[in-house]
């Protein structure tokens, strides 16, 4: 059966990259669109955003939407505009619905171009946590600046002027998960995005009471910033044994699903055989994927059939149906459902029970769910499932995402920039009926630095029960 799309995990990997920096970029990067082309896009994403999304108003009122529209869209005034500017000025659009599954991604073809034209970026990798901007990764020339120092200001801005340029970039329910999306893709890019190149900078730091400023130059984008940086999404899968406790890292929900269920099905039987007594899933840093993945894994600790979800509704249009017939399966039950019911319906699809494994296969001990801000999409809503249904301990921080969200998205692309949209034709909402909005919070709170490292999550749960 198909499964709803929420956003996919190849999002939060180096596809942009590898495809960009490696292979030659997309020479569309390089167009130039005529001011008439770039309104004709812009009318035409506000059309679309109001026919096929399930509630566009959902957290920003029409009125307030409407004017953020009208503001872009004065903007847009000289006579031709580069992908990356139409890109960042649709993202301001698009990302007024404050809604994370509807977006309009990172520009990497635009930025693909400008680092096969020995671009450079800003030096400093940075988390957000408890309204500070920290250093997390310092790529500089200057190693004075320590991990853990709080940023001030960059070439005379505040952080806080910075920030409030780059968050209408990026679509999220709130400025905690904005925050966490802009860790994923990295503050240099999206400072790069907004400011374009720059050769130096002088950065105001404060550490241990102190404040001073510090010279940088910019680094290779390529050789200093990429081929050091390692991504937050980490698609690993593996399974280790600590102690009396069995480690599963699942990684994304997606890829080759019969790989992953023999995965799967290989770490349960080396559990057994080792007869742990304890079980740590790892749901952080996962960009989500589908739910048939994360349902496996969790019939292996389930005690009774089980959903992922109290509801899952859609909404279809002429938009959407068209879009259907062109992009996928029409015999498949869930295409079938977008085509048969009236434009601008909104609709209940069902998903069956899913069974947990035999008893005599699955994990009878006590069961621990990891998770932080970069639990994406359907880890999110993982999380919640095991919660609700009490099948686990859930350990670590907040998620960023919400488990009761707008999500479902199909993808289409503008007509004359050829800009790929994801827009959520669907609402979900997690097992135990709870729209709050909230993330998933945890039955025990472990801060997740993501400043060193230590794994503060992992070590502060062995500590509680080895």
């Amino acid at each position: 059966m198909m499964k709803p799309t929420f956003l996919s995990s190849t999002s939060f990997c180096k596809l942009f990259l590898v495809l960009g920096l490696f292979f030659g970029v997309n020479l569309h990067s390089q167009n130039l669109f005529s001011r008439n082309d770039v309104l004709q896009d812009l009318a035409f994403l506000k059309e679309s955003l109001e026919e096929t999304h399930y509630n566009l108003y959902a957290y920003t009122p029409k009125q307030e939407f409407d004017e953020n529209y009208n503001q872009v869209k004065n903007e847009i005034s000289k006579d031709n505009f580069n992908l990356l500017e139409v890109t960042s000025l649709f993202q301001k659009v698009i990302s007024k619905a404050n809604n994370g599954h509807t977006e309009i991604g990172f520009p990497g073809n635009s930025y693909g171009a400008y680092a096969n034209a020995g671009g450079t970026l800003f030096p400093l990798e940075i988390a957000f946590e408890d309204g500070k901007s920290l250093v997390r990764k310092n790529w500089s020339n200057n190693d004075a600046i320590k991990v853990g120092a709080e940023i001030l200001s960059i070439n005379s801005v505040s952080m806080t002027a910075i920030l409030s340029e780059i968050y209408p970039l990026i679509s999220a329910e709130r400025r905690y998960f904005k925050n966490a999306k802009l860790e994923l893709y990295s503050f240099p890019r999206y400072y790069w995005q907004v400011y374009g190149k720059e050769d130096s900078f002088e950065v105001e730091i404060k550490s241990n009471g102190v404040t001073k400023t510090y010279m940088v130059d910019a680094v290779d984008l390529i050789q200093g910033y990429e081929m050091k940086r390692k991504e937050l999404i980490n698609s690993e899968r593996k399974l280790e044994f600590i102690g009396e406790s069995a480690y599963i890292k699942s990684g994304n929900f997606g890829g080759d699903e019969e790989k992953y269920q023999q995965f799967i099905d290989s770490a349960f039987t080396q559990i057994k055989e080792r007869k742990s007594k304890n079980l740590i899933i790892d749901l952080r840093n996962n960009g989500g994927g589908d739910d048939s993945y994360s349902n496996y894994l969790v019939s292996y600790f389930s005690d009774r059939p089980f959903k992922w979800n109290s509801s899952f509704k859609l909404k279809t249009s002429k938009f959407l149906k068209e879009h259907t017939r062109k992009n996928y399966d029409t015999t498949n039950a869930f295409w079938q459902s977008v085509l048969n019911h009236k434009n601008g319906e909104v609709y209940d699809y069902q998903f069956e029970p899913y069974q947990p494994q035999p008893e005599t296969e699955r994990f009878l001990g006590k069961v621990y769910v990891l998770v932080n801000r970069q639990s994406h999409s359907q880890a999110t809503v993982t999380a919640a499932q095991i919660q609700d249904y009490g099948f686990a301990t859930i350990v670590g921080e907040e998620t960023g995402e919400y488990p009761s969200l707008y999500a479902s998205i199909f993808q289409f692309k503008l007509p004359n920039t050829q800009i790929p949209v994801n827009v959520s034709k669907g609402k979900i909402v997690r097992v135990n009926g709870s729209t709050l909005e909230a993330g998933v919070i945890p039955d025990i709170y472990i801060k997740d630095h993501l400043l060193d490292e230590e794994d503060e999550i992992l070590e502060g749960l062995l500590k509680q029960i080895e």
